[in-house]
């Protein structure tokens, strides 16, 4: 079975006050997010967020093969939000359990972050987020705790996390449709502590299994992550370098 690493790989600059790690927990599918500029994020610019309330299942198909499931659920927590996951994921060394609680101010931006993977070896961390740093402390089974920080040119950082789809959905709802056009987003994937930039753009409907659904484009600097989207919902996702595909179950 082919092993693949995460959706969005970050091939950033980090600029961080202690040692630069590479959580060992990256587990599927391939992409590549551009180099980590102080770009200011296009949703910056929204008054209010397209987050929406949603509960669903997502299975995971590489080249056409069942490679996991995800269950989610994002919902309103006293006038904040809170996105949770949980992933399991078939990796040539037995399945591998991936856990995300995301807590988000109103208008989008990150608060707290918890991750966690179980699997062949355990790793978690906490992300804490205050204006424009993101603070981490990294925790391997069998090593001391790692503390890492990041410092972005705005509060406002998407959380695109390993094997955790449902936050592109969260993305989706950040873009600003009403301006269209490509628009860039600050981003950070925790379980590889990696900072970054990618750019959304909407391509309009299109026919997909019968239905008539809003394309999403996430760019990268050499690779492309398609959105499908039902109004708010995230449907169906397909990295074509990967040959990959994440599909909402019924």
């Amino acid at each position: 079975m082919i092993r693949f690493r995460n959706m969005l790989r970050l091939r950033g600059t980090v600029r961080a006050k202690t040692l630069r790690l590479a959580a060992a927990s990256a587990l599927l599918l391939g992409a590549t997010v551009v180099p980590f500029v102080h770009a200011k994020s296009a949703a910056e610019n929204k008054s209010g967020s397209g987050i929406v309330p949603d509960k669903g299942k997502f299975k995971i198909l590489v080249n056409g093969q069942a490679m996991g499931k995800e269950e989610f659920e994002i919902s309103s927590l006293g006038g904040n939000w809170l996105a949770h996951g949980n992933s399991e994921i078939e990796t040539p060394q037995g399945v591998t359990k991936v856990t995300g609680s995301l807590t988000l101010g109103p208008t989008g931006e990150p608060v707290h972050y918890d991750w966690s993977t179980q699997g062949t070896k355990k790793a978690s961390a906490a992300i804490s987020f205050s204006a424009s740093v993101a603070s981490a402390e990294l925790h391997l089974e069998g090593a001391r705790p790692y503390t890492q920080q990041f410092t972005f040119n705005s509060p406002m950082i998407i959380v695109l996390d390993d094997n955790l789809y449902h936050q592109y959905e969260i993305l989706a709802g950040l873009y600003d449709m009403d301006k269209k056009g490509p628009q860039t987003f600050a981003v950070l994937v925790p379980q590889e502590l990696t900072p970054g930039n990618v750019v959304l753009e909407a391509l309009g409907k299109q026919d997909v299994d019968g239905k008539k659904l809003e394309e999403l484009r996430v760019k990268t600097e050499d690779n492309e992550i398609d959105l499908y989207m039902e109004g708010s919902k995230l449907l169906r996702l397909v990295a074509p370098a990967a040959n990959a595909e994440v599909i909402r179950e019924p």
